[in-house]
């Protein structure tokens, strides 16, 4: 195993870790909405600590997550549309929701991310 390989070993660990850090996280911040407010303050607190040392530690690598929710959908965004058949061609859709990150890196688009989309309110 070259130095390389090694490296592109890590960084896509550190990008699958990442991914399911921001799916615990989403699942956290609606388990936590369910609190009353004086309980979820404190961990709304602590899920942000946690989503800034995980942004911190991307970032270190040049890594990025980005997030197109409630974002105009189209075509050449670097996400797969789960639900995309459900349109039509002329349907004006937006992301509805991220089911997974988009991972941007230095180098341009690391991870394509997975959506679900929603056609525009007439």
């Amino acid at each position: 195993m070259t130095q390389h390989d090694g490296n592109e070993q890590i960084e896509q660990s550190l990008i699958d870790v990442a991914v399911e850090s921001w799916r615990f996280a989403r699942l956290f911040a609606r388990l936590v909405s369910k609190l009353d407010a004086g309980e979820s303050s404190r961990y709304l607190g602590q899920l942000r600590y946690f989503q800034k040392k995980v942004e911190d530690n991307l970032d270190s690598c040049g890594l990025k997550l980005v997030n197109v929710e409630g974002q105009p959908y189209d075509v050449g965004t670097a996400v797969s549309a789960l639900n995309l058949g459900d349109f039509g061609p002329d349907d004006t859709l937006f992301v509805d929701q991220m089911l997974e990150p988009i991972i941007m890196g230095p180098d341009g688009l690391r991870k394509q991310g997975a959506v679900m989309l929603r056609k525009a309110e007439s």
